[in-house]
């Protein structure tokens, strides 16, 4: 049987209904292709470590969204760093401290749920305002003390399904000094929202007090791959660098004063804001920021968009809107910057 995605199965397309109903799904369109995408894979594929990993990544995702669904409304902050952190390093207590600072800012903290950096995210945090998003290893990565326990605590399979969690939850990234896995995690945040995959938002590097980490990362980045070209000056907009925990807390916090998110609708750039904007503030921003501008394209204030009803906690918040030229991210993130400069 040639199974489609429109309603012309016959007999299989009343009995996924039947099932729907049966099942009493919320939005059952969108669970109808979730079946008959199940049912094709299952007939296109007979490689059964395929449909392996297709379940498993199922599962996994599904029971990312279970996890943190009751707390969408909360801003949330994924920490990364080194797992062979000690308690006893200077930088472990500055994540403990930074970490508290979210906190008493209204943030929580997402981290990988191990020892080291993560384990400090989450006893700064605290379990009622962490998760624990860990990954099957053979070494270093059990579940921290903090989290066990704690029912906010998620152990992946594989790591791509990690790594969704980790960025589509978070409204923000800070990084520690860490081995691979944390220039990995560092690496592909900065690719994501330098590409526009990922929203703006913040991404804040804690160095050490002497700033013997993250500083000669950026005279790399500097002195080698934007002297070859490899990288634009805009892009250093992505990301500050401090060794202050509470400079580093007031960064993702002072990020979200007027700008609240974004998402597109066609070629059209949402920007839902905290609060409204004057419109001699859209003429100053049109002015400093020209160039971020499809041709003949303007700032305009509106409410939310009729294609913006799959979000009905964020429809009351006030919109700026303009078609941007899905270049110059960089640029991007200096205009949300100057954005809450009003």
């Amino acid at each position: 049987m040639d199974i489609s995605f429109k309603k012309t199965n016959g007999p299989l397309d009343e009995l996924i209904d039947e099932l729907l109903a049966m099942a009493e799904v919320h939005h059952p369109d969108i669970i109808r292709e979730m079946v008959l995408s199940a049912l094709k894979t299952g007939q296109e594929n007979d490689y059964l470590a395929d449909l392996k990993m297709l379940r498993a990544t199922m599962k996994e995702m599904r029971y990312t969204s279970k996890i943190f669904g009751p707390y969408r409304d909360r801003k949330k902050v994924t920490i990364f760093g080194s797992a062979r952190t000690k308690p006893t390093e200077a930088i472990y207590q500055k994540c403990i401290t930074f970490s508290r600072q979210l906190v008493r800012l209204g943030y929580m903290v997402i981290t990988g749920g191990g020892p080291g950096i993560m384990q400090a995210g989450n006893e700064g945090a605290g379990a009622e305002n962490s998760f624990a998003v860990n990954i099957r290893l053979p070494f270093e990565q059990e579940t921290n003390p903090v989290m066990e326990n704690s029912g906010h605590s998620i152990t992946y399979r594989y790591f791509f399904t990690r790594k969704v969690a980790f960025l589509k939850e978070a409204d923000a990234v800070a990084l520690f000094p860490g081995g691979f896995g944390t220039m990995d995690e560092a690496m592909e945040t900065l690719t994501l929202v330098q590409t526009g995959k990922n929203p703006p938002i913040p991404l804040v590097l804690i160095d050490d007090d002497d700033g013997s980490y993250w500083e000669p990362w950026l005279d790399y980045m500097k002195n080698v791959m934007l002297k070859r070209g490899l990288i634009s000056g805009e892009d250093f907009s992505l990301f500050t660098i401090t060794r202050d925990p509470f400079e580093a807390a007031q960064i993702i916090h002072d990020f979200y004063r007027v700008y609240h998110s974004s998402r597109w609708v066609g070629p059209t750039l949402v920007i839902r804001l905290n609060k409204p904007l004057h419109p001699e503030d859209l003429e100053t921003l049109e002015a400093e920021f020209s160039e971020i501008l499809q041709p003949g394209s303007h700032l305009a204030l509106t409410s939310a968009l009729p294609e913006e009803q799959d979000q009905p906690d964020l429809l009351d918040l006030p919109r700026l809107v303009f078609r941007f030229n899905k270049r110059n991210y960089g640029l991007l993130k200096a205009f949300v910057r100057r954005l809450n400069s009003f």
